[in-house]
């Protein structure tokens, strides 16, 4: 295990106090130092919002993007450096609202990195609009009469499009949540780890009690390669229960970097060598041609 000080950055945490953002960046950090990615090794992107700020506390390489546009820059790094462990810290708001269409077709595209959702039920940075998540009739700051919309089903909509790896924790369960992060580390494609995580200012439902009287963990009996079953079980969520652990998985789907031509070749897009007379053939065709 490596020294937790590696990971730790010197830029202040503008989190609210209790906010359960804490409990995600303490099992990152734990996670990275366990599996002995070492700084360099590692790129955490985000696009905006309270999740967004994951970058700026952690002592690793970052990119913080715009609103709902995480995904597309985390997919060029990986594409460019394949040996670069690329994860993805965003909301619910950041990447099933503003970055609904790139969720899509990155799960289509199946690239080899790590997505966690701090999923929270609310646009915390903009002070408490209803998000994709937020349940229907729920009162926020903008939605005085309560929101109109059912809420989406992430999980539902990631394992339908194709997603190869598929998870739920709970941001109050470090240990749980560590083991889905490395989970989704060692899985090769795209893998969602979809966060229940407290928003104690904006957010008066689902508290940090609302969320541990649901939650239940799922045991040696359930079969996460059963697509049909996780469908099902991704059905549950609120006073039913809500299950947290891998729901669905599917080794057999090849990665972007396995299907890719250029790609798959081996060659890691950053050690290319580009000769001058390359460069100019490739001007000259987007001009003349």
């Amino acid at each position: 295990m490596l020294d937790l000080n590696l990971y730790k950055s010197n830029d202040e945490i503008a989190w609210c106090p209790g906010c359960g953002n804490f409990g995600i960046l303490a099992s990152l950090k734990e996670t990275l130092a366990e599996l002995e990615l070492k700084p360099e090794d590692v790129v955490i992107v985000s696009g905006i919002g309270q999740a967004a700020k994951t970058p700026h506390y952690l002592k690793v390489n970052g990119f913080n993007g715009l609103h709902g546009r995480a995904l597309p820059p985390a997919q060029a790094i990986k594409m460019v450096n394949k040996n670069l462990k690329v994860i993805i810290n965003s909301g619910d708001g950041d990447s099933y609202g503003e970055g609904g269409n790139h969720f899509i077709h990155n799960i289509r595209r199946n690239v080899d990195m790590v997505h966690l959702v701090h999923d929270n039920q609310i646009y915390g940075l903009t002070k408490g609009q209803g998000s994709p998540t937020t349940a229907k009739g729920q009162i926020t700051s903008m939605q005085f009469e309560g929101v109109y919309l059912e809420p989406i089903n992430p999980l539902a909509l990631a394992i339908s499009a194709g997603a190869t790896f598929v998870a739920r924790s709970f941001s109050a369960d470090k240990e749980h949540l560590k083991s889905m992060i490395k989970a989704a580390m060692n899985h090769k494609g795209y893998a969602l780890v979809d966060i229940m995580q407290p928003c104690v200012v904006f957010n008066k439902v689902n508290t940090f009690k609302w969320y541990k009287d649901r939650i239940y963990k799922l045991d040696d009996s359930y079969d996460p390669t059963n697509k049909m079953e996780a469908l099902k079980k991704v059905e549950e969520f609120g006073d039913e229960g809500i299950p947290i652990g891998i729901i669905y998985k599917d080794d057999s789907k090849e990665s972007y970097d396995e299907v890719h031509p250029v790609l798959k070749s081996g060659v890691n897009l950053i050690d290319r060598k580009w000769a001058v007379e390359d460069t100019e053939k490739l001007i000259d065709e987007f001009l003349y041609n």
